[in-house]
């Protein structure tokens, strides 16, 4: 029996000049649900992060202020003081492997490249953790890849990534059920729009 995330992280970097690039898909991610679930995220030193705890879902919610390729300190400090295991936390990120706004949720698996997975991989000492995957697209390019998630995403992108924000709230009542397999499905799924009829 699966159970519930204690611990979700969205992954970005901090500071005004990257707010609004690719990136921080994960941040916009944490900044939504934070919203919709009444919770003020505040500067916690201890844990090198922005945090706020939804009492009522039992959840923390974590920002790292690390830079991203460090994201790992921030994630292994709050999750050993409040005692969560690796399972009960969901990390959402940006991801270059699928197109804009399409979501991918699963359980462990491989690191893809993302520095900030490999640093909270190192810190945690597993891979057995939850991951929220966001589509950004990809350059074409693995030598423009740097370049490209420290861009913003053009307008037509960003209406994709809007879009896919959305649905990802939308699995949040059946992520924090511990629903894991329905909320796989709808996340897993293609937005209708892009079938051909």
């Amino acid at each position: 029996m699966q159970a519930a995330p204690r611990l979700v992280v969205g992954l970005g970097n901090p500071g005004a000049e990257y707010t609004e690039t690719r990136h921080n898909a994960g941040f916009w991610f944490c900044e939504r649900l934070a919203r919709r679930l009444g919770v003020t995220l505040a500067r916690e030193s201890r844990f090198h992060g922005l945090t706020g705890f939804a009492r009522d879902a039992g959840v923390w919610l974590l920002l790292p202020q690390t830079f991203m390729n460090r994201s790992g300190q921030s994630v292994g400090a709050l999750a050993r003081f409040h005692k969560i295991d690796p399972a009960e936390i969901l990390v959402v990120h940006d991801e270059l492997d699928i197109p804009p706004g399409q979501l991918r949720l699963k359980f462990g698996g491989g690191l893809g490249g993302h520095n900030g997975l490999k640093d909270i991989t190192a810190h945690l000492s597993t891979q057995d953790y939850w991951r929220l995957r966001i589509g950004i697209g990809h350059p074409g390019d693995r030598n423009e890849v740097a370049n490209y998630v420290l861009k913003p995403p053009r307008k037509e992108e960003s209406l994709e990534i809007e879009g896919g924000l959305d649905r990802a709230l939308d699995l949040w009542p059946f992520i924090a059920k511990a629903e894991w397999n329905a909320a796989t499905l709808r996340a897993n799924t293609k937005p209708k729009q892009e079938t051909k009829s």
